[in-house]
């Protein structure tokens, strides 16, 4: 089996997953909750005021942003997971934190444009504190970034260090030629 092969196996294999648990999540709260009804398991009653679980529905963005914006961001959704698909494979097999970020970016992505292909709107569910309404997908999305983030700075701070290295077994060397000169 080729590089690229198992690259997009490694792809859909993290993508799929997500979307899985993503899609089974959306149809329990929709199969079991009226649309604004509440949930919260008994024993865990003392997190009501802060976690709970909530069928909504959401026409815009992830985390409840620009409403009614459902077919510019199934328009966007098409032209990332393109792009993620287009770029994955051209990705260093080193950088697995890109790779992993590109296939929770891909899940969610898709996870969402399905709900909006399906049903016009995407279900949303978790609820914490204030903070708006999202789902699996959608934390999918913000995980991915978050892991991308961390491994731009990893990298960032390997290269320096590596360069830190190079520069001080340079100036040992050079030191040594200096010293072997007088």
């Amino acid at each position: 089996m080729n590089r690229i092969v198992k690259d997009y196996l490694v792809l859909l294999g993290i993508a799929g997953i997500v979307i899985a648990l993503d899609q089974w999540t959306k149809w329990l709260v929709r199969k079991n909750l009226p649309f604004e009804g509440t949930w919260l398991p008994e024993w865990l009653s003392w997190l009501s005021p802060y976690a709970r679980i909530v069928h909504w529905y959401n026409s815009g963005a992830a985390f409840g942003m620009f409403q009614n914006g459902n077919l510019i961001f199934t328009v966007l959704a098409f032209i990332v997971i393109g792009a993620i698909i287009y770029y994955y494979p051209r990705v260093e097999r080193e950088d697995w934190t890109l790779k992993l970020a590109m296939g929770l970016q891909l899940a969610g992505a898709s996870g969402n444009l399905i709900d909006r292909l399906i049903m016009g709107k995407v279900t949303d569910f978790i609820s914490i504190g204030t903070f708006p309404v999202f789902n699996v997908a959608d934390s999918s999305i913000s995980i991915g970034v978050a892991v991308l983030l961390l491994g731009v700075w990893v990298k960032e701070r390997n290269d320096k260090n590596k360069a830190a290295q190079q520069m001080k077994n340079g100036n040992e060397q050079s030191t040594t030629i200096t010293s072997e000169k007088s």
